[in-house]
């Protein structure tokens, strides 16, 4: 798949205009602040109808606007659609060659796109939350009801914490409905487990496969899934999963109570990373950090491939620079005739035009964009 144009209206910074991009390689070159980052969180946002900068959409409207707007055309193996997105401060809404779609979950998986910022070389040693969001953004543009059932459990999630602080400033009693939150959240739980499960089980060989070719070494890595509830296994049945959460949550309650949070869930779950056994975020080098993330990143593209049957957009926001060269040029290799590319730069100094063939450039400065060096 790709996207052959976009559309942008008050969108952060962005000017108002329509961009038309190449199939293979798109490269973006401007100094700081000037917008490069916006044009591929507007292609993100256009993809999966959220920002991986922001949780409040009303951030990404001009401040001299009252709404923002996406229109993309893609062109896909059997088809070719129209999306649009609105953010207006009320909420957002998305359409699919111009018809409103009800949910957005059922938008999300038009147009997939994999978006790798020099942030994303700290996943291993961040913080776990870091590495959840990881799983539920690339989870959840290939699976609609891993994205439903992970809003669906923020929500009971929220509801819950609710009712735990007023049993703890005792403005409620009713321990009865606390165990109907449990209920519905272990439910989601398990269903959410099963997904992130069969997922990492998918992602784990590739991304072995892409760490050994990218470092060079013979150390192998394995991603291990750890779960704040222990007795949780990974070849449970949804079932089984359903009952051990619900039972290890509602011998929780006393101490919940006291403290007026859900203690255990997914929401506290995390991914190690291993290097011959041994824990990545402790033992290895920033050199091996990084070709993890970056072999990660890889794998990600090989899952969504595996699962929709065509490669998703890759945005590299900035990578080149914090990229050795051996490391710029695996990825290269990697990538060449399979994704189509957008690639931001402060300058073209840093890219190995080896491997990169006839690019198409672009100027950005104050928000407009314009082709040519």
């Amino acid at each position: 798949m790709f996207l052959t144009e976009l559309e942008t209206q008050h969108f952060r910074n962005l000017a108002s205009q329509k961009i038309e991009f190449d199939p293979k390689t798109n490269i973006f070159i401007g100094q700081n602040a000037q917008g490069k980052t916006n044009l591929l969180e507007a292609i993100a946002f256009l993809a999966l109808t959220r920002s991986h900068r922001t949780n409040n959409d009303h951030d990404l409207i001009n401040f001299n606007a009252e709404f923002a707007r996406l229109k993309g055309q893609v062109n896909r193996e059997n088809d070719q659609l129209e999306l649009q997105v609105l953010i207006t401060p009320k909420g957002k809404k998305a359409w699919v060659n111009r018809v409103e779609q009800v949910k957005l979950s059922k938008y999300v998986g038009r147009l997939n796109a994999i978006f790798f910022s020099p942030r994303d070389l700290e996943l291993i040693k961040g913080s776990p939350t870091n590495r959840r969001r990881f799983m539920d953004q690339e989870f959840g543009q290939i699976d609609a009801e891993y994205l439903y059932f992970a809003s669906q459990y923020r929500k009971v999630l929220g509801q819950r914490n609710n009712y735990l602080k007023q049993l703890q400033r005792k403005q409620a009693n009713d321990l009865m409905l606390l165990d109907v939150y449990t209920d519905q959240l272990a439910d989601l739980a398990a269903e959410l487990l099963v997904r992130r499960y069969q997922y990492l089980k998918q992602l784990e060989p590739v991304a072995m496969q892409a760490y050994a070719a990218i470092s060079g070494s013979k150390e192998k890595l394995s991603i291990k899934y750890h779960s704040s509830i222990s007795q949780v296994k990974a070849e449970m049945s949804k079932q089984e999963l359903y009952d051990q959460i619900s039972k290890v949550i509602k011998a929780q309650k006393d101490s919940e109570i006291r403290q007026g949070i859900t203690l255990l869930g997914v929401h506290r779950d995390d991914l190690h990373f291993m290097l011959d056994g041994q824990d990545a975020q402790s033992f290895a080098s920033q050199g091996q950090q990084r070709s993890i993330a970056l072999s990660l990143k890889l794998a990600e593209i090989e899952l969504v491939h595996s699962v929709t049957g065509e490669y998703p957009l890759l945005l590299l926001d900035d990578v080149m620079s914090e990229l050795d060269k051996s490391r710029q040029e695996q990825l290269l290799h990697y990538l060449q005739n399979k994704t189509q590319t957008f690639i931001t730069t402060t300058d073209l100094a840093g890219i190995s035009w080896e491997i990169i063939q006839k690019p198409k450039i672009y100027r950005l400065a104050n928000g407009k964009i314009n082709k040519g060096v």
